[in-house]
């Protein structure tokens, strides 16, 4: 949105005040709050900032409060599909999870474990588990924690092991069309999400194949005890759930889905909906549980099938860490992202209508006359912005909104720019310890950031690997150069 005839432009250090309020602000929520700040007090800063950037527009900039209604509420459309995108995620993961599709993987997934290969086989699994359920936290916070304790037994330094394990699960975060990462980028920056996850392939997939080389070389180095706990936590999770390769039905026919472009929230619904179907057939004391009934009947059933979809679940297994890995939280859960979007798109919708969003990215423009050096200053202002604002959310929106109109004035592709959105920011967020992926991920496996950071081998590669790529200009298109996929 342009600014109107009657408005002033506004200068560098006055674009800045918001900035400079939200990452105090932050700072102080972070600090009070800790991993909790995404259940409100993130939201209420942002809602505070676009307070303080809408007083300062309307005071000294003479922008009208209609303009920034208009590009707030225009923001907060845009969205609107990624909205219900992220409630039929929450409804898929709770299914995937309770159906046992996921069990099922893990299950699997754990056969593959041996001493040597350990490091190697967690990156792998994680990132299995990661792609299927759209979520490092929950990755890292379940099978993660399990890997911990097995490689711990095994004898593997803590910083090894939390490196393995954060690497394969921000992997899948950054590609799974079920993240809520992936489908933020994409619709920030107005690219389609398959669009967006193919071009990504690009840096992800070398990224990934040279993170597990240096795991399996790694692998080499250390002396080994034996994987019993592996083994009892397969047995556990065995016990819990009806394990069967039928169960990989869903995945396959949800593949077969996105390989025919299927639209992505019908995709999303048939998939959640046939993962249902197959916690009927195959789950039903869980489902009972789950309805806290006493008997298995039509009735609890349906009510525990409807409850995995939008709201909680919590079982019983007899093992800590198998109840914190089959926990779901249905659609409900993802209300907190949600709303953390639209107040985010409401500071947007303010940053732009005022005119310092330009302003801002004005400055930019000086270190962007080539490819390489417009990738380099997105893949800087993205990891700085994760430090400055302590939030890969933030962080991600801010990025895009930066610079989706110089991507756009130079001709190239809104993928690109999503693209090395999330190379910069997605990955990079776990490895700050005052951003609250780091903190999370930092309390949830007892490993400090500045331990497991230099192992962290696909996140540290990540941002490079996206600078390599504009160096190289390997499949960097612009608009009149741009084919179909």
């Amino acid at each position: 949105m342009e600014i109107t005839n009657s408005a002033k432009r506004p200068s560098l250090v006055l674009s800045l005040i918001p900035i400079v309020v939200m990452v105090v602000l932050l700072f102080f929520t972070i600090h009070i709050f800790g991993s909790d700040a995404l259940s409100g007090g993130s939201q209420v800063v942002l809602l505070l900032t676009t307070a303080c950037c809408s007083a300062l527009a309307m005071g000294f900039c003479r922008v009208k409060w209609k303009k920034i209604e208009e590009a707030i509420c225009t923001n907060i459309l845009g969205i609107a599909t990624a909205l219900l995108i992220l409630l039929l995620i929450g409804a898929l993961s709770g299914s995937w999870m309770i159906s046992g599709v996921v069990p099922t993987l893990i299950y699997y997934g754990m056969q593959v474990l041996s001493p040597t290969f350990f490091l190697a086989s967690s990156c792998i699994i994680c990132a299995i588990v990661s792609v299927m359920t759209g979520s490092s936290w929950t990755t890292i916070a379940t099978i993660g924690v399990a890997l911990m304790g097995i490689g711990e037994a095994l004898g593997f330094s803590t910083g090894w092991t939390a490196g393995a394990i954060i690497s394969g699960a921000y992997f899948g975060d950054k590609i799974s069309p079920l993240s809520d990462t992936t489908v933020l980028a994409s619709s920030t920056t107005n690219t389609p999400l398959f669009t967006h996850i193919r071009y990504m392939m690009y840096t992800t997939v070398p990224t990934m194949l040279i993170t597990l080389i240096i795991f399996t070389v790694a692998g080499f180095t250390f002396d080994h005890a034996n994987a019993s706990q592996a083994m009892s936590f397969a047995a556990s999770l065995k016990d819990t759930f009806h394990i069967s390769a039928v169960l990989m039905i869903v995945p396959v026919v949800t593949g077969i889905l996105i390989a025919k472009r299927v639209a992505l929230l019908i995709t999303l619904f048939i998939s959640a909906l046939l993962a249902a179907v197959f916690a009927l057939l195959f789950q039903p004391n869980l489902l009972q549980q789950i309805a806290g009934a006493e008997s298995i009947n039509a009735a609890s059933m349906f009510k525990g099938a409807f409850i995995t979809l939008y709201g909680s679940t919590q079982l019983e297994t007899g093992n800590e860490m198998l109840n914190s890995l089959v926990s779901t939280r249905g659609m409900a859960g993802m209300m907190n992202t949600i709303w953390l979007i639209i107040c985010a798109m409401c500071f947007g919708g303010a940053m732009t209508a005022s005119g310092m969003l330009e302003t801002i990215t004005s400055v930019f423009m000086h270190f962007m006359k080539r490819r390489a050096g417009m990738v380099a200053s997105t893949v800087f202002s993205g990891l700085t912005l994760n430090i400055c604002t302590a939030d890969q959310y933030i962080s991600i929106i801010l990025t895009g909104n930066m610079f989706k109109e110089i991507y756009r004035k130079k001709g190239y592709e809104s993928r690109l720019l999503s693209r090395t959105t999330e190379d910069a920011v997605t990955v990079t967020s776990v490895l700050i310890p005052w951003n609250t992926c780091g903190m999370t991920q930092a309390t949830i496996l007892s490993v400090p950031t500045l331990t497991y950071l230099p192992y962290c081998f696909f996140n540290l590669i990540s941002p490079l690997m996206s600078i390599i790529i504009a160096i190289l200009g390997f499949k960097i298109k612009k608009h009149h150069e741009e084919v179909q996929d």
